[in-house]
């Protein structure tokens, strides 16, 4: 049987039985509804499949593993097993991924149709899983800058499982591929991931050589357009910014953050600004400091503060 009940008597009803709540409750999600439709744009209902933020760090996980075989996940593997389980691994990833981008790919408005998207992304997984090789070959040279730049580093190992500096640069390496291969959202929130882990924000747009160590790493900022060469070494605190944001999305596409040369050493708290500015190979800069405009190779700039005689 079915039972039609008019709004009004399941209203007073439903008062009854929750003691009168559900005019607050109600009342709060009309409200809402009429917001969803007023400010779609944080709302996402009746459109395409949205992106799964647990898929995407679970899948990043993965790629940890495979870049650092019997660090993470499977403790216990051998010479003549190693071949199947990353094989595994790398099947895995390759499907997330994929999913996970076609999704991402209906934020390109010059990309609509669902077939041309699945088209797309296996070229973009392709392509990814093919500089795999290469990342860990990058993270190799970072976690040996690392080791030889700090004397409280027992190993390499050490590095790899415990310092969030080096666990912010692998994120990026991965990120910024991905950022190359034109995908939208994801490099974001995986630099994300990361940086809400270790307090390290690095855009994966930036650009960063061989050799790079951050050193305790907490809050370091390095921005979309920043470039930075061979064996650059940053402490905590620093920002590698823009001068100012206040053009907001006319900004977009150009540089706005510096550009830091071959073998230089930035230590805690220095913010260097500007798209124009470039710090010359071989510099040092000193903690504390403000810098705007470019600094000449193999030049020390720092912040001395007089002190009053007692």
């Amino acid at each position: 049987n079915i039972v039609i009940i008019n709004a009004s008597i399941f209203n007073l009803l439903y008062n009854e039985r929750t003691g009168g709540k559900s005019m607050s409750i109600n009342k709060t999600l009309n409200t809402l509804l009429e917001s969803y439709n007023q400010d779609c744009c944080i709302s996402k209902i009746d459109t395409h499949p949205q992106l799964d933020k647990e898929v995407i760090i679970k899948t990043l996980s993965q790629i940890q593993d495979i870049l650092f075989p019997g660090f993470f996940g499977r403790k216990d593997l051998k010479s003549d097993s190693v071949k199947y389980y990353v094989g595994e691994q790398l099947n895995e990833v390759y499907d997330n991924l994929k999913n996970q981008i076609i999704k991402a790919l209906y934020y390109n408005e010059n990309n609509n149709c669902v077939i041309e998207k699945e088209g797309s992304a296996i070229k973009i997984v392709n392509a990814f899983i093919e500089a795999l090789p290469s990342i860990r070959a990058l993270l190799t040279t970072d976690a040996q800058a690392t080791f030889d730049g700090d004397p409280a580093a027992f190993s390499i190992e050490e590095i790899v499982l415990s310092y969030p500096g080096y666990y912010a640069i692998m994120v990026y390496r991965i990120a910024h591929v991905l950022y190359n291969l034109n995908v939208p959202l994801i490099p974001r929130m995986m630099s994300e991931h990361a940086h809400s882990i270790t307090g390290i924000d690095i855009n994966p747009g930036a650009t960063i050589g061989e050799y790079f160590m951050i050193d305790h790493g907490t809050g370091i900022v390095i921005g979309e357009t920043t470039i930075i060469g061979k064996n650059v070494k940053i402490y905590q605190g620093v920002t590698l910014g823009a001068l100012s944001t206040k053009g907001g999305q006319v900004l977009k596409q150009k540089k706005r953050h510096p550009t830091i040369e071959d073998d230089v050493t930035i230590y805690s708290n220095a913010s260097i600004l500007g798209g124009e500015t470039i710090i010359g190979k071989g510099s040092t800069i000193g903690g504390g400091t403000f810098i705007t405009s470019s600094v000449d190779s193999y030049t020390s700039v720092y912040s001395i503060v007089n002190q009053r005689e007692k």
